[in-house]
């Protein structure tokens, strides 16, 4: 569903991405994991076309979406849930919801959203602005989805987030992932989190991929060394 090959990205002279070369396979959640500063989030924002990158190729389903603008890919079928969030503060939940549809020709908010986040059917006419750090990490997500994504990039979705909504986020992304046959790349740093959701792990360490497992063979406690100082 999404393959990358031989990705290489700069912030100005800084080589931050060496050559990656990955593979996500339909219905399949892939953790990339690794200490802040990485290349977690340069990588994630170079998928969805937020970051050029120097080199490699990226496509998705197929269709070579390398040189395309961040709102093609949305259309070619990637949805992106930010690093810290990003709601429209002063738009309602709804609003929110709806300004990820641009794509859809139906502008309903889709009744699957509302039945797997339901505090975001209660709150739908409150300003976004107004929801705890959880509620709005719900919202994100939902707005990602409602563009009907074959992947689904999520960068550090359990930052700031409180034990028990990360647990619901899990839940609720093991169930629409199931639902709705896509795919997720998740960057993160919390373990507990990604054993959840995760069907493979990958490590990056300076721009670079440094070890592999699958949810079967994982060895935590070696991710767990890569993820502390």
């Amino acid at each position: 569903m999404l393959a990358v090959s031989d990705l290489d990205v700069y912030y100005g002279e800084s080589h931050v991405i060496h050559g990656l070369s990955f593979e996500v396979a339909e219905n399949e959640t892939v953790a990339v994991m690794g200490r802040n500063g990485m290349g977690k989030t340069t990588l994630l924002k170079c998928l969805i076309g937020i970051l050029p990158a120097k080199s490699g190729v990226v496509r998705i389903g197929g269709t070579d979406v390398s040189r395309f603008k961040s709102y093609d890919r949305v259309a070619s079928g990637m949805g992106y849930v930010p690093q810290g969030r990003m709601v429209f503060p002063y738009l309602t939940v709804e609003e929110n919801i709806l300004t990820g549809m641009e794509n859809v020709v139906d502008k309903t908010v889709p009744g699957y959203i509302y039945e797997t986040f339901p505090v975001l059917q209660e709150m739908r006419s409150r300003r976004a602005g107004n929801l705890s750090g959880g509620q709005q990490q719900q919202l994100v997500i939902a707005r990602a989805l409602v563009s009907n994504p074959k992947v689904l990039l999520l960068d550090e979705p359990t930052e700031g987030v409180q034990p028990s909504i990360i647990k619901d986020i899990a839940k609720a992304l093991n169930k629409l992932k199931s639902e709705r046959r896509f795919s997720i790349v998740v960057s993160e740093q919390v373990l507990s989190f990604t054993m959840e959701i995760a069907d493979r792990f990958l490590i990056i360490e300076k721009g670079e991929f440094v070890y592999e497992g699958t949810k079967q063979t994982v060895d935590t406690a070696k991710i767990h060394s890569f993820l502390t100082v």
